[in-house]
């Protein structure tokens, strides 16, 4: 499973400030140097970057007084620096890697020329250890993204290997603008550093464990020369060695107050990082959902006292304005005790003496739910115009040669079959989950997608429009997207174990050439 391990050692203090700015100014720029590597991370900056160097190095990350845990970051923080452009910037990003493994960098949802996509294998290689790939591409749509590692991502993104994309619009003015990534990690105590990292082997006890080959020979309790599917539908991908979780890199009371004044308009981008479905409640204030996946809400209603389940992938940008002093939550909502953890304080200046605002965590909310939410509006796409093609995914969970994979429909990849398309075709998709308990939050490359119907239900509220869509056991989905972007380009599960065990496949342009051609002597792992 997922691999941020613990090491009982205290080195040095550290300070992971929440991203966040009042009135935005880069606090780094591309002139200055890049902090050189120590053994803790610093805090993540916020830089601007029309032109930028990212250094991949190792380091330890201090998620509290008494964790800390050895990590991959870029320039030596987790998350990594927070990117902060313009619409109309040109962006350059230099990729360098003092890591001993290749690396590389995808810019999560935002549709970017498919060369710059940074999928090893399939856009390029992966920049082996003291090499650089410069990424350059214009950014054109506002809104919160994030990026990461592609390279072996189950793990690298596992070990810290992100951060934050934010590309500001002409019209945006807010008083404060922070942003909160969502993550959870291995905290337990007698894990080996990098065990989970070793080979790709079975689940022996889950060390040296490979993601995308589970033995389930070594799950106890079960005959499985007498396991049947119908067995197997019954079982769930097990994530409760999960039981540390941060926000920026820090959890419980390390984790940065978000400061804000009376009467400040307040912007929060909530990022998920994770493989885990994290449900957020705004605690104090009336607020707004303007963005989910960067893309705005049109006519955003105000709301109070709801959950906001955030799925891996995906992003929802809160606003409210500061009409309420004194100390508030913001927390995940569950009965877990690892769910305690992940809670920041919104904390109002001149209040620093008022008691913060009781959890009510294990309470019960209202689920926030975006495909009913704002007004409607004239749309790209509908339920009832024709399309040039149609796609059907049934999303599964399977055995296969005595594993457990995932499966779209029934295949796992490289054998999945590829979506063709052509240019300029308007493509219908319809998801099936047939995973009797595990979510797929499937994500697509390159592209934008309208979600027309859940469970044979059209849209009640505001155009949704998504990158990434996470689609519950037996839950029917039909969204739709313009072939626009030409290339060969991912289309896969975000829960990257469930990727890296089958469930992947191919958006392919028909007539397309690239011009890359991989380089046998690199070892590209796209997933």
């Amino acid at each position: 499973m997922k691999n941020k391990l613990k090491i009982g050692l205290a080195i040095g203090a550290i300070s992971i400030v929440a991203v966040g700015c009042a009135k935005f100014e880069a606090t780094e720029t591309a002139s200055q140097p890049v902090a050189s590597l120590s053994t803790s991370t610093r805090a993540t900056p916020v830089v601007g970057g029309k032109e930028y160097t990212i250094t991949a190095k190792a380091s330890h990350l201090q998620v509290s007084a008494d964790k800390t845990l050895p990590v991959w970051t870029f320039n030596n923080s987790v998350p990594g620096p927070q990117i902060r452009v313009k619409v109309g910037d040109n962006v350059k990003i230099k990729l360098q890697n003092e890591l001993e493994e290749p690396v590389s960098i995808h810019w999560h949802g935002y549709p970017v020329p498919n060369g710059m996509d940074g999928i090893p294998g399939v856009t390029q290689d992966a920049v082996v250890p003291g090499k650089t790939f410069t990424y350059e591409f214009k950014a054109t749509i506002p809104g919160t993204y994030w990026y990461h590692s592609h390279q072996d991502s189950v793990n690298q993104l596992d070990r810290g290997l992100y951060g934050s994309f934010i590309v500001e619009g002409p019209d945006e003015a807010y008083d404060r603008d922070y942003t909160l990534v969502l993550d959870e990690w291995m905290g337990a105590d007698g894990m080996e550093p990098g065990s989970q990292h070793a080979n790709h082997a079975n689940n022996g006890g889950m060390e040296g464990m490979d993601h995308g080959s589970m033995d389930m020979g070594d799950m106890e309790g079960m005959d499985h020369s007498q396991m049947d599917m119908g067995d197997m539908r019954g079982m769930g991908h097990d994530m409760s060695m999960y039981d540390l979780y941060t926000i920026n890199g820090k959890t419980g009371d390390a984790i940065d107050k978000l400061t804000v004044k009376q009467g400040e308009r307040v912007r929060i981008r909530l990022i998920n990082a994770g493989y885990l479905t994290h449900t957020m409640h705004l605690h104090g204030h009336e607020f707004k959902i303007v963005a989910s996946d960067g893309q705005p809400v049109n006519s955003p209603a105000v709301i109070t006292d709801q959950g906001i389940a955030i799925a891996p992938g995906e992003r929802y940008d809160l606003e409210f304005t500061a009409n309420n002093p004194g100390n508030w939550l913001l927390e995940e909502h569950g009965n877990e005790a690892r769910m305690l953890n992940m809670r920041a304080v919104i904390a109002y200046e001149g209040a620093e003496n008022k008691q913060t605002d009781a959890s009510n965590a294990s309470e019960e909310l209202p689920q926030f739910d975006l495909l009913k939410y704002g007004k409607q509006a004239e749309t790209r796409f509908s339920l009832d115009q024709s399309f040039d093609q149609e796609v059907l995914l049934k999303l599964n969970t399977e055995m296969k040669d005595g594993e457990m994979v995932y499966t779209i429909n029934g295949k796992v990849f490289p054998d999945t079959d590829p979506i063709r398309v052509d240019r300029g075709g308007k493509v219908k998709v319809t998801f099936i989950n047939q995973s009797s308990k595990d979510d797929h939050p499937m994500h697509l490359h390159g592209h934008f997608f309208q979600v027309l119907s859940k469970n044979g239900q059209p849209l009640e509220g505001a155009p949704v429009i998504k990158d990434t869509l996470n689609v519950k056991p037996g839950e029917k989905y039909v969204v739709a997207f313009e072939a626009d972007n030409p290339g060969d380009w991912m289309f896969h599960c975000h829960d990257l174990h469930h990727a890296s065990a089958g469930m992947m496949t191919d958006l392919k342009y028909n007539g397309y050439q690239s011009g890359y051609t991989p380089d046998p002597n690199v070892d590209n792992k796209p997933e």
